[in-house]
């Protein structure tokens, strides 16, 4: 199956908070291509990777970043593909940097922004899921399955005090 996403991170390190992203494309049947790209490791690499993202069948590309963050915005610059970033939590901002870092770009490079870490990354893959299902009904039905799911779980047992 042909990758649609990509999954990409600017450290091996990133890995812990970026396979959340993996495990609701996985659960849902996406496949997905996986690659350290770092924006500021191996700048040549990145422009690369952008400017062939689209002939390479991609139709997302969720990139998380930690500390200045710049990933997710210079893969933006370099491709009309959507973009989300997932801002990787830091040791000494707890994140705070990596968010502002991708959610302020500027006028004319958009970036999705999602939550700092685990549930970012989750959520960039799930809404990577969802571009996807408004060209494919089969995921579609699988996005709904899994939110019926959710809801089911919820309302099985409400009541917090109760295990």
């Amino acid at each position: 199956m042909q990758a649609k996403v990509a999954l990409i991170m600017g450290s091996k390190s990133d890995w812990a908070t970026m396979e959340a992203a993996a495990e609701i494309m996985d659960k849902l049947g996406v496949a997905y291509h996986v690659e350290v790209v770092s924006a500021h490791r191996t700048p040549v690499k990145l422009a690369e990777f952008s400017e062939s993202a689209v002939e390479r069948g991609f139709k997302v590309i969720i990139g998380g970043a930690g500390g200045a963050a710049h990933l997710p915005g210079m893969v933006a610059a370099h491709t009309r593909l959507p973009v989300l970033g997932v801002p990787v939590q830091s040791k000494a901002l707890n994140g705070m940097d990596s968010l502002l870092s991708i959610a302020q770009m500027p006028k004319g490079v958009a970036v999705g922004t999602l939550a700092i870490g685990t549930a970012g990354a989750f959520n960039a893959g799930l809404l990577a899921c969802q571009i996807l299902a408004n060209e494919d009904p089969e995921l579609a039905q699988r996005i709904d399955s899994f939110r019926d799911e959710q809801t089911d779980t919820v309302l099985a047992n409400p009541d917090p005090r109760e295990e």
